[in-house]
């Protein structure tokens, strides 16, 4: 939950290791978390389909440059740094774009 809020820390994968656990350690957490009325979705598509929706890639990548562009601007001062977010923020992007996107059922 950490990686809400928080700009570097990814919210996501978070939440996949955590169903990765939960399903073999807690079949009650697991099935509250696939279950789970903000998430559930999100997880259960990368986990059956190998994907995300395009809107989630969409508001990833816009949440990702925002937080970015905010951090390196107003919260780091060493030129380094920023070119480093910078590295980071692309990586990122790159990923999210190669994941396959899921079409939304009609």
């Amino acid at each position: 939950m950490l990686g809400i809020p928080l700009p570097l820390l990814p919210t996501t994968p978070f939440l996949l290791l955590s169903a990765w656990l939960y399903a073999r350690s807690s079949k009650r957490f697991y099935f509250w978390l696939i279950n789970h009325r903000y998430f559930g979705k999100t997880i259960r598509n990368y986990r059956e389909k190998g994907g995300v929706a395009l809107n989630i890639k969409i508001w990833a990548i816009a949440l990702l440059w925002i937080t970015i562009t905010l951090s390196a601007t107003l919260a780091v001062g060493n030129w380094w740094v920023r070119v480093l977010l910078l590295v980071i923020a692309i990586g990122v992007t790159i990923h999210i774009s190669s994941l396959k996107t899921i079409k939304p059922n009609r």
